[in-house]
C-alpha cells in the first residue's frame, strides 16, 4: 500500500479559492452508492459499477465520478489518521483508486465536518489536516463533506463557514485537486457563502424516492421559521424544487447548489416522474449523481440517464441555471393536499433558451406561457428583443435525436461482449461526449443534442402543451433563423 507521501507540484498562488480551482466548471456528474446500498459497501462493488458505467456508454455520456460514500473506515490510529476497512477493500483507497484511474474514472470518497459520520462512523472535525492528506496520498478527486454531529459548532452562516472552511485549507495544503462538496443540508444559508470555498453545496435535507409526497422528516422549507429545526432525510422532488427556487442563480461555473443524488431508478416514483426529476435536476444545474444500482438497471432507467439533450442542459457552458416564471397553486390536489404548476425558462449557449412546464398537479393539464414570460429575465414587460423574434421549438424527450428507444436501451444491457454494446450504441448513434464534448457538440448543432423539432411560435406568441400528471415537458427554443440543430426530416407543425 502507497504511504501517505503528499502530490509535490503546489497550487499555483492565483488558485485562492475552491470556486477558482478549475473543477466543475459544469455540474459534476457520477454514481453515489449511498442511496441504493448505504452502508452495504465494498471495493468489489464499485469496480463492478464503474464496468458498467463504460459499458453502458455513461462514462462517455460524462458520468465520470465514482463516489464511495459513508462507512468504509474502522476508526483512527495512534496517529490520528483514518484506517480504511480492509475486509471492504482489502486493497485499500488508494488500490481503488488505481483501478478507478485506469479506467479513465475519478473517484470520490465522503467524510463528516463531525466527530462522527452520519452512519456514526469516525468523522473529520478537528482533524481536517489529517485526513485530507489522507485522502490526497489515497489518489482522491472528490470529497463529499456531510454535516452530521458537529458538535453544536452551527448557528450562523459564519460559524459554519468556519466549520467547513477548515476542509477546504487542508485540501488546498496538500496540492492535490480535489473537488469539494458541501453536505450541509443548506444549513446557515449557504447558498450565501458555499462558492467561496467548495464546488457544490446541497440546499436542503436529504432526497426520497418520491415526487411529492410530504413527509414531517422534511421540515425546513423556510430558514427563517423559528419552528423549523432539522432539514430533514425525506425530501420530495418538489419539495427540494421548491426550497432552492428563490436562490436558484447563486449556482455558477465551478460552484453549485446541490439537490442531491438522482432517485431515478429506484422504484418508487413513476417513468413521467422521474423523466421530470432528471431533467429538473439537468436545467437547475445540480450535479448528476446516479443513484442507483447498475447491475439490475432495466431498460426504462437507463433511456432516461442517458439523453444526451437533457445532459446538454447540464453541460450547458454557459453556466446559468433555469428560474421559475411562474407558479400556480389553483390546480387539483391530491390525497396529501399536494398539487401546484411552474414555468421554468433559462438562457443557454448560442443564444438558445430552455423552457420547462413542470406538472404536480393531479392531474393531466394545459399549460402555456407567452414569449413575454419566457424572457422576462432578458427585460420585463415583454420589453427583451426576444420577444420579437419567432422561435423554433425542440421537445428534449422527444423520439427523434432525444431519448433512447427502449429497444434499443435493452439492448445495451442485455449485450454479451463488449464488441456487441459498441454495435448497438454505434447503431443507435448515440453521442459520445469524451469524443466530442458538449460545448464542442452546441457549436457544431450536433442534432443529437437538440431533440425533436415539433413547432414554432411566432413573434410575441405564446408556448403550449398538454402535459401529465406528474411529469414535465422539457423544450428548447431557438432563434427560428439560427443554425443550431438545424433539423433534417423532424416533425413540424406550423405552431404549437
Amino acid at each position: 500500500m502507497k504511504t501517505r507521501l503528499l502530490v509535490a507540484a503546489a497550487m499555483p498562488a492565483a488558485l485562492v479559492r475552491a470556486v477558482n480551482n478549475g473543477l466543475a466548471r459544469t455540474p459534476q456528474m457520477g454514481w453515489n452508492n449511498w442511496n441504493t446500498f448505504a452502508c452495504d459497501v465494498s471495493e468489489k462493488l464499485l469496480l463492478e459499477t464503474s464496468k458498467l458505467l463504460v459499458d453502458y456508454g455513461l462514462k462517455d455520456l460524462g458520468y465520470q465520478y465514482v463516489v464511495l460514500d459513508d462507512c468504509w473506515s474502522v476508526g483512527r490510529g495512534e496517529d490520528g489518521y483514518l484506517i480504511p476497512d480492509t475486509t471492504k477493500f482489502p486493497h485499500g483507497m488508494d488500490g481503488v483508486a488505481d483501478e478507478l484511474h485506469k479506467q479513465g474514472f475519478l473517484f470520490g470518497m465522503y467524510s463528516s465536518a463531525g466527530e462522527m459520520t452520519c452512519a456514526r462512523y469516525t468523522g473529520s472535525l478537528d482533524y481536517e489536516t489529517q485526513d485530507a492528506e489522507s485522502f490526497a496520498s489515497w489518489g482522491v478527486d472528490y470529497l463529499k463533506y456531510d454535516n452530521c454531529y458537529h458538535m453544536g459548532r452551527m448557528g450562523t452562516p459564519l460559524i459554519s463557514f468556519n466549520r467547513y472552511n477548515e476542509m477546504a485549507k487542508a485540501l488546498k495544503k496538500t496540492g492535490r485537486s480535489i473537488l469539494y462538496s458541501l453536505c450541509s443540508w443548506g444549513e446557515d444559508y449557504v447558498h450565501t457563502w458555499g462558492g467561496s470555498i467548495a464546488n457544490s453545496w446541497r440546499i436542503s435535507g436529504d432526497i426520497y424516492d418520491s415526487f411529492s409526497r410530504p413527509d414531517d422528516l422534511c421540515a425546513c422549507n423556510d430558514p427563517a421559521n423559528p419552528a423549523c429545526v432539522a432539514p430533514g432525510t425525506h425530501c420530495s422532488v418538489l419539495a427540494i424544487i421548491n426550497k432552492v427556487a428563490p436562490y436558484i442563480d447563486r449556482g455558477l461555473p465551478g460552484a453549485w447548489n446541490d439537490l442531491d443524488m438522482l432517485e431515478v431508478g429506484l422504484g418508487g416514483m413513476t417513468e413521467e416522474e422521474y423523466k421530470a426529476h432528471f431533467a429538473m435536476w439537468a436545467a437547475l444545474k445540480s450535479p448528476l449523481l446516479l443513484g442507483n444500482d447498475l447491475r439490475v438497471m432495466d431498460a426504462t432507467t437507463l433511456s432516461i440517464v442517458n439523453n444526451p439533450a437533457i445532459i446538454a442542459i447540464s453541460q450547458d457552458p454557459k453556466g446559468r441555471a433555469a428560474m421559475r416564471i411562474s407558479r400556480n397553486l389553483t390546480v387539483p390536489k391530491d390525497e396529501f393536499g399536494v398539487g401546484e404548476t411552474q414555468v421554468w425558462s433559462g438562457s443557454l449557449t448560442n443564444g438558445d433558451q430552455v423552457v420547462i412546464f413542470f406538472n404536480a398537479a393531479d392531474e393531466d393539464l394545459d399549460m402555456s406561457a407567452s414569449l413575454a414570460e419566457l424572457f422576462v429575465m432578458h427585460g420585463p414587460g415583454g420589453s427583451a428583443d426576444e420577444v420579437k423574434q419567432d422561435w423554433t421549438v425542440r421537445d428534449l424527450w422527444g423520439s427523434e435525436g432525444a431519448r433512447m428507444s427502449k429497444a434499443d436501451a435493452q439492448a445495451v444491457l442485455d449485450a454479451k461482449s463488449d464488441a456487441e454494446r459498441s454495435s448497438v450504441l454505434k447503431r443507435a448513434n448515440w453521442y459520445n461526449a469524451t469524443e466530442k464534448p458538449y460545448a464542442k457538440g452546441l457549436e457544431d448543432g450536433d442534432e443529437r443534442l437538440f431533440g425533436e423539432r415539433v413547432g414554432t411560435v411566432k413573434a410575441g406568441g405564446r408556448l403550449e402543451a398538454r402535459v401529465a400528471r406528474h411529469a414535465a415537458k422539457v423544450f428548447r427554443l431557438q432563434s427560428a433563423g439560427g443554425k443550431a440543430g438545424a433539423s433534417k426530416g423532424s416533425s413540424l407543425r406550423d405552431e404549437l
